[in-house]
């Protein structure tokens, strides 16, 4: 079972997010902004019935119903961490995304529309 993460501190945020913005994001930056936002959907959807995953960064299990306690869970979405950020900020919509083959879903409840965006 992934840990769980706590929101990263607003300056750091609003400084990554401004080098994303400009395309001068570094690794840093990228893993910083990808377990805040992780953090904050687990917070949003607690619960372990999806596993979310952005290597090589981080995964979490978030989202409420059938309890994952071992193996693979029921339902897993996996995505990188640039689609990651541009969900959970709002710049992407979830349907695009999967229509470009962004992101990986499968299992019941792995649409993480309703969460998204995060902030």
């Amino acid at each position: 079972m992934p840990a769980r993460l706590k929101p990263a501190d607003p300056a750091e945020v609003r400084a990554a997010l401004a080098r994303v913005a400009d395309g001068a994001a570094e690794k840093a930056d990228l893993r910083l902004l990808t377990k805040h936002f992780l953090a904050l959907l687990e917070a949003k959807a607690p619960g372990r019935s999806v596993e979310v995953r952005v290597p090589p960064y981080a995964a979490v299990q978030c989202v409420p119903g059938v309890r994952h306690t071992r193996g693979t869970p029921p339902a897993v979405v996996e995505t990188d961490a640039t689609t990651w950020l541009a969900l959970a900020t709002g710049t992407l919509d979830w349907q695009d995304a999967v229509g470009q083959g962004r992101i990986s879903a499968s299992g019941e409840r792995a649409d993480l529309a309703p969460y998204l965006p995060l902030g």
